[in-house]
């Protein structure tokens, strides 16, 4: 099951399995999944992989043969589309539960750019002017409480009771309570309303949340910065 980078849908929270150092390069050096290696796994070939696939598609072109460069090792994984020098957002779709990374990124990089409900699909027009990230989702643990998580370091997947009774969930990457200039109690109030909550907001209440914290690295790549590293694409 999908997800936005906002959504609301019921989710299984998994972390990354073992996977290889450096994933461009091909090593085969070995990380644990608790969280204790701090390695970078994502990189600039993932946001090349999705351009590729969403230019494919937007002309009406079969997709990519070869395979990715990057290592094919499970995570739970996200892509986002922006647009233009403000960096609107156009599409933030992927899982919570952990894929192997080149069907994962197969599948949301023309998911978060066609069928995000929030906004339209993305035209062949716009493709010049987008911006893409690809963030790999590590290092879960279950939160002390409410307030067990730091702004700009994690992101928050919590699990509600709304006030008709039904269980929810909602989630925000790392970036966007740094981006919204929130504190901790302004980003759960807000990630609450997106989960569909409509009653009072009250410290008792928060208590009750689960949460559930997790780190991203993220990789941004512009099209422009795209087409600089595939000179000899005849796509582009």
């Amino acid at each position: 099951m999908a997800t936005g980078c906002c959504g609301v849908k019921r989710q299984k929270v998994c972390s990354g399995s073992n996977c290889t150092k450096n994933c461009c390069n091909g090593s085969n050096a070995v990380y644990p999944s608790n969280g204790i290696d701090r390695s970078l796994v994502v990189c600039a070939e993932m946001c090349c992989f999705c351009f590729d696939l969403l230019y494919c598609h937007l002309h009406n072109q079969p997709p990519p043969s070869s395979t990715p460069k990057f290592a094919n090792h499970s995570f739970p994984v996200f892509v986002t589309w922006k647009v233009g020098n403000e960096k609107k957002l156009r599409g933030c779709i992927g899982t919570f539960t952990a894929m192997q990374l080149h069907e994962g990124l197969k599948e949301y990089a023309i998911t978060s750019a066609l069928r995000d409900s929030r906004f339209p699909p993305i035209a062949k027009e716009e493709l010049p002017h987008l911006h893409c990230s690809v963030s790999v989702l590590r290092h879960f643990q279950d939160a002390k409480d409410y307030q067990d998580w730091e702004i700009g370091r994690h992101g928050i997947r919590i699990e509600f009771t709304n006030d008709k009774g039904s269980s929810k969930s909602a989630t925000y990457l790392p970036e966007v309570a740094s981006e919204q200039g929130w504190n901790r109690r302004q980003t759960l109030e807000a990630l609450l309303r997106k989960g569909g909550f409509r009653g009072k907001v009250t410290l008792e209440f928060l208590k009750t949340i689960r949460v559930v914290r997790y780190q991203s690295e993220k990789y941004n790549l512009s099209y422009d910065e795209f087409v600089s590293m595939r000179p000899k694409n005849g796509r582009v």
